[in-house]
């Protein structure tokens, strides 16, 4: 095998004892050296892979990279020229000029070079001299204050006081110049407002107390002075709110509840009365009794009797319990009821001192005798009674008093 020469270069171009920087890409490749073609195939012939092989072809000085495959990004366009903003000039702006060195190293500039400063005071030609200007007068001598007393002499000197100044000469007076009136004072900027909600209206502002006129005001002719109306309090109209919705129910309501409910039972006695067990006056009862449910059919209870006194008096007694609403019309419907029966003549009114409570009386004949039918109602029961040989006045006595016996309230 030849030995390698001094002077020769290997295959690739490159000088011996220096690698060449390959790209990566290719380098992973396997590549072979050029074969001469009087040389025999690379299998025929083995040959060391340390030593390059000599070769008669001549090389060419320089040896082009084989170009990469793949170079991993695409190649970028230039960017567009930039549109001109609004208001910019189309024109490029010209760079500032670059200082040939560092400023205090060049050459100052005169900025006054080349003119005359000779000086400024120069004769005009074209204009007169001007006037000498007048000359103001002295100011007059002001009155000087006296001089503070002297303190008490100390360890230090005192200066003496300074001497007054020599009155001036008073020149002629100039006039005084108008004084201009004094500038308003600056108004503040105007407050914004609140804002006020929709559907309420503010209150008015609250009128002024009236003010004393001043002594020797005289009201213009036909002025009549009109009284300031107080407003009236919040609190009255809450207290008439509160006695219209408790008030009247409790005036209304506590009659009811005191007559109604009640319950009947005809005592055996009551003062020189006795209640008749006989049976013609307790048929007389059943019938009585009968009428009463008949005319009054939403009752819930009713009663019928016949008392009698040992010196001849009579006195019959009936009525029934329910819920009545207008007893004064149910006293007047009860003697036009009775009108007929006992040829009743006008009725009058007895007052019975309890409120709600309404009782009527009048006088007819039974029998051929007198007699006097009162009857008495409330809110929770009704009472008829037919009286002999009694005046008005003691039958509805008397009517009370047996209402107040059998008619008691329910527990």
């Amino acid at each position: 095998m030849p030995e390698p020469q001094p002077g020769a270069q290997p295959a690739d171009g490159s000088t011996p004892g220096a690698e060449p920087d390959r790209d990566p890409a290719a380098a992973d490749e396997p590549t072979s050296p050029p074969v001469p073609p009087d040389q025999p195939e690379p299998t025929a012939q083995p040959t060391a892979p340390d030593q390059p092989e000599p070769s008669d072809r001549p090389e060419p000085a320089t040896a082009q990279a084989p170009t990469p495959r793949w170079s991993g990004s695409a190649p970028v366009p230039p960017p567009p020229p930039r549109r001109p903003a609004w208001g910019e000039s189309a024109e490029p702006t010209p760079p500032p000029p670059v200082p040939v060195g560092p400023p205090e190293h060049q050459t100052p500039v005169d900025p006054w070079a080349g003119v005359d400063t000779g000086g400024w005071d120069l004769p005009s030609a074209e204009l007169p001299p001007l006037p000498s200007t007048m000359h103001y007068p002295a100011p007059p001598a002001t009155r000087q204050w006296p001089a503070p007393p002297a303190p008490p002499v100390g360890p230090h000197p005192v200066s003496p006081p300074a001497a007054p100044r020599p009155p001036q000469a008073a020149g002629p007076a100039m006039p005084a110049r108008p004084m201009s009136p004094p500038a308003p004072p600056p108004t503040a900027p105007p407050t914004k407002m609140p804002k006020q909600r929709r559907g309420r209206r503010s209150a008015p502002p609250p009128l002024a107390p009236p003010s004393t006129p001043p002594p020797g005001w005289q009201a213009p002719k036909g002025y009549v002075p009109v009284p300031v109306r107080r407003r009236r309090r919040w609190p009255w109209l809450l207290l008439l709110t509160l006695a219209c919705c408790c008030g009247c129910p409790a005036y209304y309501g506590f009659p009811i509840s005191a007559q109604y409910p009640v319950q009947v039972a005809l005592p055996a006695q009551v003062n020189d009365l006795s209640l008749r067990q006989d049976k013609r006056s307790e048929a007389a009862a059943r019938q009585l009794e009968g009428e009463v449910r008949q005319e009054h059919w939403l009752a819930e209870d009713t009663f019928a009797g016949v008392y009698s006194t040992s010196a001849g008096k009579q006195v019959t007694v009936f009525g029934g319990t329910g819920f009545r609403l207008s007893p004064e019309s149910d006293a007047e419907a009860e003697i036009s009821r009775l009108t007929e029966r006992y040829a009743l003549e006008a009725a009058e009114s007895v007052d019975t001192g309890v409120r709600g409570r309404h009782e009527r009386c009048a006088v007819g004949r039974l029998d051929g005798s007198d007699v006097v039918v009162c009857t008495s109602v409330d809110h929770g029961s009704i009472a008829t009674g037919v009286f002999t040989r009694l005046s008005v006045a003691d039958s509805a006595t008397l009517l009370n008093t047996l209402r107040s016996e059998i008619v008691q309230p329910k527990a």
